[in-house]
């Protein structure tokens, strides 16, 4: 596995709310949503992976732009699709297509294998379509609570990110805590 090149595609807004949002069955919390270290992620996937490249398809807005920089110097390659508000004034940026799109034809010949990183039925086209080319190597979903029942038949290939909380949850560092203490006297 390690001569192998292994590519990651990452549904950004459906591992960020797959980790971070509350889930609830009735009244019940079933899943407590956690913040998710971005720059430890990048260094999971290439520890348990050995993930070369992490491309991460987000929606792009102008006042994300330090967010972006972050997650470029964490050692993603990001692309971007187009937004648009949504009647509420909500930003919406579908980045599926984008991410199948590269997936299966733009990097298809540049990676032996594949790491998709969302729970997602939209998906699942595209992960029989790597299954069934080999080049599937593995399917990180957010949590068990969100994930969706189209991706049943790929068991053999899921990882779910909530065993990992402990490693990759954010934490402030002392610095950042003061420093945002800080700037909420200001």
């Amino acid at each position: 596995m390690d001569t192998e090149k292994v590519f990651a595609f990452i549904d950004s807004q459906n591992l960020n709310l797959g980790t971070s949002e509350n889930l609830y069955k009735g009244k019940i919390l079933i899943y407590s949503g956690w913040r998710l270290d971005f720059k430890k992620f990048r260094k999971y996937l290439f520890d348990k992976f050995r993930v070369q490249k992490a491309y991460i398809f987000i929606g792009f807005s102008p006042e994300y732009k330090e967010l972006y920089k972050h997650l470029e110097s964490y050692g993603y390659e990001l692309i971007f699709k187009p937004t648009v508000k949504d009647n509420n004034g909500k930003l919406k940026g579908n980045v599926d297509s984008e991410l199948v799109l590269n997936c299966a034809a733009i990097q298809y010949q540049n990676f032996d294998k594949a790491v998709i990183v969302a729970g997602d039925g939209d998906y699942r086209c595209l992960l029989e379509f790597l299954k069934n080319n080999n080049k599937l190597f593995k399917v990180v979903i957010p949590n068990q609570k969100s994930e969706s029942s189209l991706l049943k038949p790929f068991q053999e290939f899921k990882v779910f990110i909530q065993s990992e909380k402990s490693k990759l949850e954010y934490r402030p560092t002392q610095f950042q805590t003061k420093r945002k203490k800080r700037k909420q006297k200001k």
